[in-house]
């Protein structure tokens, strides 16, 4: 009997089986109010069942894209508040579909984490809830993996897929896009989900500062704003999706606006970003000056401000302008004007 009590078991060695099955009893309910009449399984299954409702398209393109929120976790981490990240998640996979055309349809995550708290992963799973109910996508599944040998303290891991569909015709970036297109930008809520590990250098390692720390170019705590949610465009482009004159969109991601806006540029087509310095959000201004930072340094890793790039014919210009925050960026080229892909005409 004695030998009996000393077996090994698997909570022993780390992993708590029964923490994860009272996690997914608690987020269960929660987790239907994503359902709509296309989800044919329920949570806990091996797999997800979704139905195409042909009624609704003609020629259904199935797009899909799977991601991660970076280092981000380490700020959240650090402020040991997880109801913010679930929602960075699926705004910036609704934002990598959307860029195609795509509908989100629904939504999967992955947790990998070094020991199931099932407080902690209940705020995850709320954050991912929010933001699936307002991009009308469903959460159908995902998986929790508590390996204590490879996430080490309160370490783990975020990823989520999302597929969507897009109609064949409507299919984005268009063969159309040509020099004489103007770029629209809409404005980013903070860092989005890139660029921390550079930030985590020079707030933290060169200024010493805490996520307490107020911060006045940004009129709040460094905290709060380097847990900005990420935005979702759905919102604002959804009824744009179907415009012909829409060309193309572009979500600015690690690469900053150069690295994003020239994976969707034709051979011979250039771009030049006009941007004045007061468009520039003062954070990356201070965060500039702080990190002692080169203009490339900062084209390259942030977004300065801009998160979603539209390209557009000339003729509708004032339409595209008319929604709301969106500000001119610049016009599309030749690319024998300039040498390079995205050209910088930095203003005032």
């Amino acid at each position: 009997m004695d030998n009996l009590k000393n077996e090994l078991d698997y909570c022993k060695a780390g992993v708590d089986i029964k923490a994860g099955e009272k996690t997914v009893l608690a987020i269960k309910q929660k987790v239907s109010k994503t359902y709509n009449r296309n989800v044919l399984s329920e949570l806990g299954s091996f797999g997800g069942l979704y139905r195409i409702d042909i009624n609704l398209w003609h020629q259904p393109i199935l797009v899909s894209s799977t991601d991660g929120v970076g280092t981000k976790l380490l700020i959240a981490i650090l402020a040991d508040q997880y109801g913010t990240i679930g929602q960075d998640l699926v705004n910036h996979c609704v934002n990598d579909i959307l860029v195609q055309g795509g509908i989100p349809q629904f939504f999967l995550d992955y947790i990998g984490i070094g020991k199931l708290e099932p407080a902690k992963v209940e705020k995850i799973i709320e954050g991912i809830i929010i933001a699936c109910q307002q991009n009308f996508c469903a959460l159908i599944g995902g998986e929790m993996a508590e390996m204590p040998d490879l996430y080490k303290g309160e370490e783990f891991d975020l990823v989520g897929t999302i597929v969507g569909i897009v109609e064949k015709e409507q299919i984005l970036p268009r063969p159309e896009i040509k020099p004489g297109d103007q770029l629209i930008s809409l404005p980013s809520s903070g860092l989005h989900t890139n660029g921390y590990s550079l930030v985590r250098k020079i707030v933290f390692e060169k200024l010493k500062l805490s996520l307490d720390n107020y911060i006045p170019e940004c009129q709040t705590t460094l905290g709060e704003f380097l847990l900005s949610v990420h935005r979702s465009y759905l919102p604002l482009l959804k009824e744009h999706l179907t415009d012909p004159n829409l060309n193309g969109l572009a979500h600015i991601t690690g690469g900053g606006i150069t690295g994003n806006l020239k994976r969707i540029l034709p051979e011979g087509v250039s771009a030049q970003i006009k941007i004045k310095n007061t468009e520039i959000p003062p954070f990356f201004h201070w965060l500039q000056e702080a990190g002692k930072l080169s203009e490339e340094t900062m084209r390259e890793t942030f977004n300065l401000g801009t998160g979603m790039i539209c390209i557009i014919n000339n003729e509708s210009l004032d339409e595209y302008l008319s929604i709301p925050e969106a500000r001119y960026l610049g016009e599309l080229v030749k690319q024998d004007r300039i040498k390079k892909k995205v050209e910088f005409i930095q203003e005032g």
